[in-house]
């Protein structure tokens, strides 16, 4: 039998925690209370707080004895994260927190699979919630009052976060079957290309295009470490270039990391490394006045890289392509690697692309299952589309 979980501090929220699970099993729920407080609860949980600390690698000491408040705060974040991936038996989780609880709550959340119900009802909930959401998929509501009590209006939202959360529990998705999944990356200067490619592979494949703002990246990646897709076209590699050079769209280090432990088949690119992301130009470091730069929108500004930026993409994409065992066909097209880098574009390079592709063919060990691929097109010619399409078919259904 499935659950819902309703979670939060029951030393602070105790009232608005009962409210919520007595609204939920009033609307056909089954509910499991579960305590991530750090001090005696002031209502009745199915899961006790020290039960939830137990699940930290270090034990409940290191949450529930630890004087500072910060620390617990993340300490038992990493405890409920460990409790959450072990449970076998949750339909949904819902959540109410104030930045504390906030904090824990999503933390556990982000560990579930993409697809399972998550609420988190939260006073932070109107402001930035990137933190709290990352690559999940939380549904973050605002409480809009404090929750220090129940008033009119928390008893309307409370009611209302306990109605979607049971909906969305009690009836799930059906899973579509069929066609395995691949995960493509698309940014505005590539998207002839990958829009081209996703109407090559859907009549085989869920094509599932992810935008490359460094949330994107991360996305795909869940999604690979979650056994979700089966394969990858990994076209637009852009927020390596903002990782590096501090843009505002950025990859984390661990950008290729789920390639490389998963071995999913794999087929890349240098997709619009020819840039790096600002927002509007005043927000553009100091560091790099006088660089080229192109004004795609009032908001956003990009940057050409340099020849020598090029070179240290190249190689720090190289070395990440080096611990990918599984099959990788990595494609250089020659002509340019976006639209703006084009003969008689605003970003038309060939010293600096010559660079990044040197750099890249350098440090890349090539083995029988990993190999880089020149191409004299250009990363938007049909041409190239073709090429991807068959290297990814080749090392998919070897």
């Amino acid at each position: 039998m499935t659950q819902i979980y309703v979670v939060g501090t029951a030393d602070t929220k105790g009232e608005e925690l009962a409210y919520l699970a007595a609204c939920i099993e009033a609307a056909g729920g089954s509910v499991v209370r579960v305590d991530v407080g750090t001090r005696v609860p002031a209502t009745t949980v199915d899961v006790k707080a020290e039960t939830v600390a137990a699940c930290h690698p270090d034990g409940a000491g290191a949450v529930l004895a630890c004087g500072d408040r910060g620390r617990a705060v993340e300490a038992m974040g990493l405890a409920f994260s460990r409790f959450l991936v072990e449970r076998q038996d949750i339909a949904g989780v819902i959540g109410i927190g104030g930045g504390g609880g906030t904090s824990i709550v999503t933390a556990g959340m982000r560990q579930l699979p993409l697809g399972l119900p998550k609420i988190m009802v939260s006073t932070l909930a109107s402001g930035d919630v990137a933190p709290y959401v990352d690559v999940s998929d939380i549904v973050m509501m605002p409480s809009v009052t404090d929750m220090a009590g129940l008033n009119r209006l928390s008893r309307v939202i409370l009611h209302n976060a306990a109605q979607a959360i049971t909906a969305m529990s009690s009836r799930p998705a059906e899973v579509a079957a069929s066609k395995p999944a691949v995960g493509l990356t698309m940014f505005g200067v590539t998207t002839p290309a990958v829009s081209a490619m996703v109407e090559c592979l859907r009549a085989d494949y869920d094509c599932l295009v992810f935008h490359a703002t460094g949330t994107g990246g991360r996305a795909m990646e869940k999604l690979a470490d979650s056994e979700l897709i089966s394969g990858v076209l990994d076209i637009t590699t852009t927020e390596v270039c903002d990782l590096l050079f501090g843009g505002v769209l950025p990859a984390t280090s661990d950008r290729f990391g789920a390639i490389a432990r998963t071995g999913l088949p794999y087929v890349g690119s240098v997709g619009a490394l020819d840039m790096v992301n600002f927002w509007a130009p005043e927000t553009v470091p100091e560091r790099y006045a006088g660089r080229l730069f192109y004004r795609h929108n009032p908001n956003v500004t990009l940057m050409r890289t340099t020849s020598a930026e090029c070179a240290q993409i190249g190689r720090w994409i190289g070395d990440k392509l080096n611990l990918c065992h599984g099959p990788v066909r990595f494609l250089i097209p020659e002509k340019g690697v976006s639209a703006l880098d084009i003969e008689g574009g605003p970003f038309f390079d060939p010293q600096a692309d010559a660079a990044l592709f040197a750099a890249l063919e350098e440090t890349v060990k090539p083995t029988t299952s990993r190999r880089i691929v020149r191409l004299p097109l250009h990363i938007n010619d049909p041409q190239f589309t073709e090429a991807a399409v068959a290297a990814f078919r080749d090392i998919a259904n070897p």
